[in-house]
């Protein structure tokens, strides 16, 4: 007989089965851990395409930076300089975010007269059923 092969069958058979269990419990929660993480950066990705950005596709929060040199002579604003939306931890990479103020501004306006004007049917809606409501109630008492 092969020692070699005897050895792997003493310890195959010392192998207590509830620690492989426990070994594939964690190797499972390492994995979940992992995809979490990657949906996470797609969201940020998501979220950092439109609108204001909230995060960067690397997990760094977002600060409201401004160029130290203006743009355009006629730059005279009280902050000189174009003004971006840059991750913290900001390297010219690629793989950090940097979004002009104004893209992420305007953008951000427009989601907001959409609410505006859903949030302003919702309310014409229920005035309506008031009217409704309290003609039926003046009904009752008659």
């Amino acid at each position: 007989m092969d020692s070699d092969c005897s050895y792997h069958y003493t310890d195959n058979f010392l192998i207590d089965p509830y620690e492989e269990e426990l070994k594939e419990e964690k190797r499972h929660r390492k994995e979940m851990e992992k995809m979490k993480q990657h949906w996470d950066m797609v969201g940020f990705v998501a979220d950092g395409q439109y609108g204001i950005p909230r995060r960067c596709p690397c997990g760094g929060s977002i600060k409201h930076d401004v160029s130290p040199s203006p743009k355009f002579k006629h730059d005279f604003d009280t902050q000189q300089g174009s003004r971006y939306f840059t991750c913290t931890k900001f390297k010219d990479d690629g793989l950090h975010f940097r979004e002009p103020w104004v893209f992420g501004v305007e953008q951000e306006i427009e989601k907001l007269v959409i609410k505006f004007e859903e949030q302003s049917k919702t309310i014409e809606e229920m005035r309506k059923q008031i009217q409704i409501q309290a003609g039926e109630i003046a009904k009752l008492k008659t």
